[in-house]
């Protein structure tokens, strides 16, 4: 073993030592060939050499350096390009060892289409046709606001006519009723001049990109214009657009206006995650807002998660700031990005916006997390089963069997199936003892085992994750030979429970587990053995009650064993028998035999 391990260090040591000395990406395998880590670098060989120098003080690091079997790496041109590429490689592989990034959300856009009178509407989906996308944004509810807010200001069509001047001047389309209602001007019959369209698209685009302010300025100054041209119902409805703006606006607006394209990130963390916090500031307004929750796998710390984080938010938030706002400095430069850690004034409340961002987004994920330990009754008991009786599986699926005989006579069995801790009443199974004479419990048991398992294997059904045996050892053992058989003592964990001090015994272990006598774990062991017991005492009691009736009335003259085969199959049971009518009673075995039947039950109940 030390043989092999020594060969294994040297290998690796090998493959550090032709490592380049510039920025880069390395990657770690394990011995299936699976990546399990997946780390950046500003110089490779020095940074993949330190795992192996000394010994890691994590104990999560000291069982990544065990499992490693080879190593590969990737040369960048910056330490920046290696975040980047680092970012990618953890969502596409999801390595073991790596701080859980979840790439899985698609963010909205709002779409200004190419195409004549465009249309203004939100998406998921970037097609690239020469239209404009705005955002992404990071909230649905945003988005809405902002479409309502054109829809507000500008009539904008909703249709998807193709409006060439051809189509127009064809006269191919016909208004709807959102012209009607005064929702759009009509532009598919020619009664919207194109350029008043355009004009409201560059207001929607002055918007989108934050420059509120213009647009305003603008509106202003078209009021004041037709006010001077005495057109006051016109410029009151300009004035009503100006006061839709100002109230977005001033919800929006939070800083100073020349705050201008800043991005500001703030983080915290506990022992299992980190939380990073993003704000997209244009022109004093917050125009997106977002917070991820990072899982920690090396007890990473927040000065080695914010670069990771930066990276990966302004890359999927299609972000370009120039300046972005930080607690403090990250020791990862980016190309053509000033860090800046505000002490004082608006862009110092910026940061303090976001950290309080972050921290209620923290409390908030807090509350959900104990709501969820409020674990239901099912789920618990099963995982206290699984820590009481030492399984490797959740017991989601059990089965109880149990014997049942009186001197040898009617052997039977029974085989009871609970899911989730409940019983699965369709899923029962009761047998009849086909290869053991005589009253041969451990015999009986085997065949049982070994029949209920064959027949789940050749129909490909779900095996249970535990087998329960109402028996002590010497039936416990008669399962597990049974199990061993068809090779799956190793597939199915089994137990067998002694009756008077309701010991657990386990396959080849001569000592018993006692139970706590009010622990959950042995009230479903006893529920499952009561239920197989009650199961095949009752098939025992209908068999035994079935044979006696055929043998009593093969007794009857003239009644024989074709004859009582013919009743119980048409009347089913003793009682079927005795209440059928006379005239049913000839129809099956004659006239001469249902009076001596029907004179046979008349005696029995005399007697009674």
């Amino acid at each position: 073993m030390a043989l092999k391990e020594d060969k294994r260090i040297a290998y690796l040591k090998d493959l550090i030592r032709v490592l380049p000395e510039g920025p880069g990406v390395y990657q770690y395998f394990d011995d299936t060939g699976k990546i399990i880590y997946v780390g950046k670098a500003k110089n490779l060989k020095k940074r993949v050499s330190s795992y192996f120098t000394k010994e890691p003080d994590n104990a999560k690091t000291r069982i990544l350096v065990r499992k490693i079997r080879d190593i590969k790496h990737i040369v960048v041109n910056s330490e920046q390009d290696a975040l980047l590429l680092e970012n990618n490689l953890i969502k596409k592989y999801q390595p073991r060892y790596n701080v859980l990034l979840k790439d899985d959300k698609s963010f909205p856009w709002i779409v200004v289409k190419n195409e004549p009178f465009p249309r203004v509407y939100s998406t998921r989906q970037i097609v690239k046709d020469g239209s404009e996308y705005f955002g992404p944004y990071t909230s649905g509810l945003m988005v809405k606001t902002l479409i309502d807010l054109f829809r507000q200001l500008y009539t904008l069509r909703t249709c998807r006519h193709a409006l060439t001047p051809d189509n127009i001047s064809n006269g191919k389309f016909k208004v709807c009723l959102e012209y009607h209602i005064g929702n759009c001007k009509g532009p598919c019959e020619g009664l919207q001049a194109e350029s008043e369209y355009l004009e409201y698209i560059r207001e929607i685009k002055n918007i989108l990109k934050g420059n509120i302010s213009s647009v305003m300025k603008y509106m202003k100054e078209t009021m004041m214009n037709l006010a001077a041209e005495y057109k006051f119902e016109e410029a009151d409805e300009v004035k009503k657009k100006l006061e839709i703006l100002e109230g977005y606006k001033s919800k929006s607006t939070i800083v100073n206006p020349k705050i201008n394209n800043v991005d500001v990130f703030s983080i915290i963390d506990d022992e299992k995650y980190a939380f990073v916090n993003f704000l997209k500031v244009v022109n004093g307004a917050i125009i997106q807002a977002h917070t991820i929750e990072y899982k920690k796998k090396l007890d990473e710390d927040i000065y080695t998660l914010l670069p990771m984080a930066i990276a990966d938010i302004r890359e999927r938030l299609h972000s370009n700031s120039k300046e972005v706002l930080v607690p403090f400095e990250p020791e990862i430069d980016f190309e053509d990005v000033r860090f800046l850690v505000p002490k004082i004034g608006d862009k110092k409340k910026l940061l303090e916006l976001s950290e309080r961002n972050v921290k209620y987004y923290r409390l908030e994920k807090l509350k959900q997390k104990a709501n969820q330990t409020k674990v239901p009754r099912e789920a618990r008991l099963l995982e206290t089963t699984k820590k009481d009786l030492r399984l490797k599986q959740l017991p989601v699926h059990i089965e109880c069997f149990d014997n049942s005989n009186i001197q040898g006579h009617f052997p039977v069995a029974a085989c009871v199936v609970f899911k989730n801790g409940k019983p699965s009443k369709k899923d029962y199974r009761h047998f009849n003892i086909k290869t053991v004479v005589g009253p041969d419990d451990f015999a009986s048991m085997e065949e049982v085992v070994f029949r209920r398992y064959s027949r789940l294997l050749n129909e490909g059904e779900s095996l249970p994750q535990l087998v329960v045996i109402d028996g002590g050892k010497g039936q416990l053992g008669s399962a597990v030979k049974a199990l061993r058989e068809l090779k799956l003592d190793d597939r199915i964990a089994i137990i067998g429970i002694a009756k008077k001090l309701e010991e657990i015994f386990y396959p080849g272990d001569p000592v018993p587990l006692y139970l706590d006598k009010n622990s959950e774990s042995l009230k479903l062991i006893q529920h499952l053995r009561n239920e197989a017991h009650r199961f095949g005492i009752t098939f025992h009691r209908n068999k035994r009650s079935g044979a006696f009736l055929k043998s009593r009335l093969e007794e009857i003259p003239g009644v024989g064993p074709e004859s009582v085969r013919k009743l119980l199959n048409q009347f089913g049971s003793a009682k079927g028998i005795e209440e059928a009518s006379f005239q049913a009673l000839t129809e099956i075995v004659g006239k001469s035999r249902a009076e001596k039947i029907g004179a046979y039950f008349k005696r029995i109940k005399g007697k009674n």
